[in-house]
């Protein structure tokens, strides 16, 4: 569809609560053309009337948000998917317990892999549907490792596994010694992550440009990332231009920004709302409505994997052809369903 819901989305959202203020508004499967002054928050509140569901749109969008990190600008098309209702996993009849390739994964990483979540995890499930529908598909097995600072070394690296997901990929074009950039190859992106800044409610800062942040400080926990706060164009840790915090945990740099020792904790959005809720900090710190920056979920092969390139043209090629069928975002939205639902 191409038609402006701009102002029809709203006034339809009104007249539907007015009528009916019992009723969820969920004017969705349309193509809504971003006004001045939307973010993503508002439109997800706009279309679903919740405005945690906002990532339904980021991952039905990200070619269309400006540099990829969820800014919308004013006059761009967003399709507004409606929340996925079957949540059943896949088959998986290429999945096997003996077979020649085995991938490499670990529990307690909710909702991305967990033997406990449906469908193991929204990252597995993306795993198993690339799999089935690669061009080549082969038998493959999935193994569990809890301990996960076993998986990279020796477990991949010796070649125990095949392969093994979803770690993050570090910059590798600005570090390119990094341990991961020099001893393994990456898939494409199974998914993005924003990442988030985390607020009092009743803090005033505002982040629309990256000049917002100077002179503030940020809380991450201690062994996080930290190239996206020192990358070429920010510099903030190298050439001190913001305050950074390293506390031991994420709970501990929620204490830091509620006492007023932090501005801002910044971790993913994920992580970031299960610990509010647990915490029972609900309204008392919100995410700040635009990304800092995103992170990408991959799967990892040893370089000195005889069969690195096969394997990788394999997971790439199917991950393709599963984004182009449209049973890509049909997952990713299931799991966010799940996601946002059990943190109600």
């Amino acid at each position: 569809m191409g038609v402006n819901w701009g102002k029809t989305v709203r006034a339809l959202a009104v007249l539907v609560a007015t009528l009916a203020p019992g009723m969820a508004v969920a004017l969705c499967d349309v193509t809504y053309r971003v006004q001045s002054g939307d973010t993503l928050f508002s439109i997800a509140e706009a279309h679903y009337e919740d405005r945690e569901k906002w990532t339904l749109i980021y991952y039905s969008n990200q070619g269309a948000l400006s540099g990829g990190a969820g800014q919308v600008t004013s006059g761009i098309d967003l399709f507004i998917p409606c929340p996925v209702n079957n949540l059943e996993a896949d088959a998986t009849p290429l999945r096997q317990a003996d077979a020649e390739m085995t991938l490499l994964t670990g529990g307690n990483y909710a909702p991305f892999t967990d033997q406990n979540w449906p469908g193991n995890g929204m990252a597995t499930e993306l795993v198993n549907a690339a799999l089935e529908m690669t061009p080549a598909p082969v038998p493959y097995a999935i193994a569990w490792e809890d301990d996960w600072a076993q998986h990279l070394d020796p477990l991949l690296s010796q070649k125990s596994y095949d392969m093994g997901f979803p770690w993050l990929r570090p910059d590798c074009e600005a570090t390119p010694a990094n341990e991961r950039c020099v001893g393994f190859h990456f898939s494409e992106p199974l998914m993005d992550l924003p990442i988030m800044l985390f607020v009092r409610a009743d803090s005033d800062l505002t982040y629309e440009r990256d000049e917002d942040i100077l002179g503030k400080t940020l809380c991450r926990p201690d062994g996080y990332f930290t190239h996206d706060l020192d990358q070429a164009d920010r510099r903030w840790l190298s050439e001190g231009r913001i305050t950074f915090v390293q506390a031991e945990s994420p709970e501990a740099c929620f204490e830091e920004v509620m006492a007023g020792r932090a501005d801002a904790a910044t971790f993913n959005v994920f992580l970031g709302g299960t610990k509010i809720v647990r915490m029972g900090l609900r309204g008392k710190i919100v995410p700040v409505e635009k990304p800092l920056s995103r992170e990408t979920l991959h799967v990892v092969i040893s370089k000195t994997h005889w069969r690195g390139t096969t394997h990788l043209y394999r997971l790439n090629a199917g991950l393709d052809a599963l984004r182009a069928s449209g049973r890509y975002n049909e997952i990713v939205s299931k799991h966010l369903e799940i996601f946002w639902g059990q943190l109600k």
